[in-house]
């Protein structure tokens, strides 16, 4: 009796640190009833890597909004069904005879969807262009963007901020994200400050006339008089105002001329610059037959860029992505349905059953997009044990290091033991990835909140963070 007494104390012990599946741990509700988000509006889920029980499945089959965790799904398909060394080629093809440095005909650049066609690697095209002798482009630049059947847009759809950039629609021949980026520099000696932009374009034109002011940095885009205009061929910005002399640097990005005119206006631009002339204007269409190919640009790895994904959560490479599973898997112009019928199948091969998810666009930037916190930690279940493991538990951000996790849970022990990819929404937040705990057992870890208040659920997805980590997720016998 004494010894049968002995272990229900420990027992009794142990519940005080560990919950039961179907409850929140104490310090995560605590948390979320100081956010006053009722625990309905959230779902938990945890599981210790090779367990086949869950040590926390709180509202873990409901549907939610998962924000940017979506990536998690676009990113695990992807290094599975197209490989970490997977690249995308921008190709130059020359239609027309080469006389001495002279083409006479047009110049064509097909996209394959490339998420990381930075202004610096258009640079490096027209760099080797020139080095193999072409300096006069005498017809038209001609712009291939067939791979995707999407055509531009309404980038303020999602919420009437068609300028931003992160609301930039997918294209085959996206170039650096189709944003301008305005660096706004106080001048050492006037009471001016200059504004820069990078990449420079043959259709932006660029008006400043701002004075450097005192006070606070703090919200200093209210202080300047910037003025956005296109009318789809080229497109003017307009700058005045007061800047703070407190500020130092800062920069603004804005999406302002579609996918066509934004790459022929850098491209332009660029080549301009290094010594050529570009005497058509552009147009687009395929490639016609006889052409021939000149020059191929390829892109970083597969790994690299979902890397970049979900370390930072970059929307714009996420979408191009998820339509580029459709273009390589189903041979056609991709589209989003052909992407969404990919992602689907591959998990049926994969014998994961997930009839809630609904997908949009892959990136989480959608009101329509859902999944069950439980089938994505299950996904998270199943990605540990596939051949792409390091590669995609790398790309997620390291607690209190990089990407949207470097500011959260700085000098706390958990700091370095969790690789977790966070999302957010105006109604949403979510959290989703691995925690090494203390005693080098490794949990898979979901967090939904969909809630007018879910901003304020940080704490509470912090909170079960530090608790997986000291060792409370394991499963009580």
């Amino acid at each position: 009796m004494t010894r049968t007494l002995a272990i229900a104390g420990v027992l009794g012990f142990a519940l005080v640190g560990f919950a039961s599946a179907q409850t929140l741990p104490a310090p995560v509700a605590a948390a979320l009833k100081a956010a006053k988000v009722p625990s309905a509006s959230a779902a938990v889920f945890v599981q210790e890597v090779g367990s086949s029980r869950a040590a926390v499945s709180f509202h873990s089959a409901q549907a939610m909004n998962p924000a940017s965790t979506m990536k998690l799904v676009t990113t695990f398909a992807a290094l599975e069904l197209l490989g970490p060394v997977f690249t995308w080629k921008t190709e130059a093809y020359a239609v027309g005879s080469m006389q001495a440095d002279v083409l006479e005909g047009d110049l064509v650049l097909r996209g394959s969807g490339d998420p990381k066609l930075t202004v610096e690697n258009l640079w490096l095209m027209v760099r080797n262009l020139r080095a193999r002798g072409l300096r006069v482009i005498a017809g038209d630049l001609v712009l291939d963007r067939s791979v995707f059947a999407s055509a531009d847009a309404d980038p303020g759809r999602f919420d009437n901020e068609p300028l931003k950039p992160y609301n930039v629609a997918p294209d085959a021949l996206l170039v650096n994200f189709k944003a301008f980026r305005f660096t706004f520099v106080p001048e050492a000696e006037g009471n001016l400050a200059q504004v820069l932009v990078e990449p420079r374009s043959a259709l932006l034109e660029v008006v400043q006339s701002v004075r450097i002011g005192a006070g606070p940095c703090n919200d200093w885009r209210s202080r300047l008089k910037a003025d956005f205009q296109s009318n789809g061929k080229g497109a003017r910005a307009s700058f005045a105002g007061v800047y703070p002399a407190s500020c130092g640097e800062k920069t603004w990005n804005v999406a302002l001329l579609p996918h066509a005119q934004y790459a022929y206006g850098v491209f332009r631009q660029l080549w301009e610059e290094s010594g050529g002339t570009l005497k058509g204007g552009v147009r687009e269409g395929p490639v016609p037959a006889g052409a021939r190919l000149i020059y191929t640009h390829e892109s970083p790895s597969l790994a690299e860029v979902v890397r970049d994904i979900n370390k930072f959560s970059n929307n714009v490479m996420a979408r191009q992505l998820f339509l580029t599973l459709a273009a390589e898997v189903l041979k056609q112009p991709a589209t989003s349905e052909g992407a969404a019928q990919v992602i689907q199948s591959w998990l049926a091969q994969r014998g994961l059953a997930i009839p809630e998810l609904a997908l949009e666009n892959g990136s989480g930037l959608s009101r329509q997009e859902r999944i069950s916190a439980g089938n994505l930690g299950r996904l998270l279940l199943a990605a540990w044990s596939s051949a792409v493991m390091p590669e995609f538990i790398a790309s997620m951000p390291l607690v209190a290091y990089d990407g949207t996790m470097r500011r959260r849970l700085k000098f706390e022990s958990i700091a370095g033991q969790a690789h977790i990819k966070t999302g957010s929404l105006a109604d949403v937040r979510s959290m989703a990835g691995y925690v090494l705990d203390r005693s080098g057992r490794r949990f898979a870890v979901v967090f939904f909140v969909n809630h007018a208040n879910a901003g304020a659920a940080q704490g509470a997805m912090d909170a079960l963070l530090k608790w997986v980590y000291e060792g409370r997720g394991q499963v009580l016998p």
